[in-house]
């Protein structure tokens, strides 16, 4: 089910949008491994983090844009929650609960590169079956 089939602009531009802070926050991040000491005391925590929030956000934008189904929807918020418990762990990294954000984030995102896999592999799967049972069908038959 579709929730319509005309892409929203304004969701598509806020994505984008934030998708070039997210690549201002890398540069940032890269050239804090260049030159840690130009930057405050705790920057990488907040470096690492707002990157991995703002992708996840805009990833679950421009899908959202794109008015997608529901499942395709449920798969984007499976990858967007990925990353944001990863931002989550990279922000409070000594929390108590920042293990459990690091494996909440290892799972989703497993997860959501079996379904991908299960997902392509279908096609595939089937289309062998079919050649294999036309090969049955032409054994059996004697051609």
């Amino acid at each position: 089910m579709s929730l319509s089939p005309q892409p929203v602009p304004s969701l598509r531009s806020v994505a984008v949008l934030l998708g070039h802070l997210t690549l201002v926050g890398l540069v940032l991040l890269l050239l804090w491994d260049v030159v840690p000491a130009r930057f405050p005391a705790h920057a990488h925590q907040a470096l690492s983090a707002l990157p991995l929030a703002l992708i996840a956000v805009a990833c679950f934008l421009h899908r959202l844009a794109a008015r997608p189904r529901l499942s395709e929807l449920a798969r984007t918020g499976l990858l967007a929650a990925a990353f944001l418990f990863w931002s989550a762990n990279q922000w409070w990294p000594d929390l108590a609960q920042a293990t459990l954000f690091n494996d909440l984030a290892v799972a989703l995102f497993v997860l959501d590169v079996w379904l991908t896999i299960r997902e392509r592999a279908a096609p595939v799967a089937s289309a062998s079956l079919a050649a294999e049972a036309v090969d049955l069908s032409r054994c059996q038959s004697g051609r």
